[in-house]
């Protein structure tokens, strides 16, 4: 969910949020850290709560009427912002809790769906930051305005493997694919596999260079059954690759080095 905007006319006018003219449905409220309650925080300075008629609620400070400083925004939904704000937005360290919304048999309920520790910038991760996946993924290393972006490592918690390297928009493109073991390839990524020219590392110091390829999967008719049922919940279904290895070496000489890993 998006935080409220500001409303600006002109660059001499401050926030205002104010419900006032609503007869009927909740109503903006704002209270002051001496419980007085008013119905803006126009011009107000030092820590109040606000609760807007959606079900959200800030608690913390306040410059000139609007959120600046330290804060604490829950929102109806479950999910909760912790950290600074300037000018209204999320700025500075912050820890974000996300929630998903589900549907169950007794109606939609919401579930965590992780949380990123770290900088933020306008209302959006950007700088160092890092974002603990519902699944047990853990993305440790740069973002900006929003997507992963520098330096980072993608850690996979079910199998331990580890994706590090530079990315952009969100996606490796060019950096290590290591396993547990302490083999790794090293090269060009797309669609956060690997494509392209690249080389294997095995623990005994062996080299494997050659080439990945990308090809679109193609999906069975209960795949295909289960990325439509997801899409039409309003989940954001990426689309699976299958990736093919082609080795520069001939076929002796890479079965000796693959075979010959300790």
């Amino acid at each position: 969910p998006k935080t409220p905007k500001p409303l600006l006319t002109d660059q001499f006018k401050l926030f205002e949020f104010n419900m006032a003219d609503e007869e009927d449905g909740p109503k903006y409220i704002f209270i002051t850290e001496n419980q007085e309650e008013k119905s803006s925080s126009r011009n107000y300075n030092g820590k109040a709560v606000a609760k807007y008629p959606n079900g959200d609620v800030y608690d913390g400070q306040y410059i000139n009427g609007i959120r600046e400083g330290h804060g604490v925004y829950r929102y109806a939904n479950g999910e909760k912002y912790e950290g600074e704000w300037l000018r209204n937005k999320k700025h500075g360290i912050g820890r974000m809790s996300y929630m998903k919304k589900i549907a169950g048999e007794d109606g939609d309920k919401s579930i965590a769906d992780g949380e990123y520790n770290g900088f933020w910038e306008n209302g959006r991760r950007h700088g160092e930051g890092v974002f603990q996946y519902k699944n047990g993924d853990m993305y440790s290393g740069w973002w900006k305005h929003g997507e992963k972006e520098g330096t980072g490592s993608y850690v996979f918690k079910s199998t331990n493997m580890k994706l590090f390297g530079e990315w952009k928009a969100g996606n490796i493109s060019t950096g290590r694919w290591v396993y547990p073991n302490g083999m790794y390839y090293e090269g060009t990524f797309k669609n956060n596999k690997p494509e392209g020219k690249g080389e294997w590392v095995f623990k005994n110091g062996n080299k494997l260079d050659g080439n990945y390829s990308q090809k679109e999967k193609e999906l069975t008719e209960e795949e295909q059954a289960e990325v439509e049922a997801k899409k039409e919940a309003g989940e954001s279904v990426p689309k699976q690759y299958t990736i093919n290895w082609q080795s520069n070496s001939n076929i002796m000489e890479s079965a000796s080095k693959v075979n010959s890993v300790e």
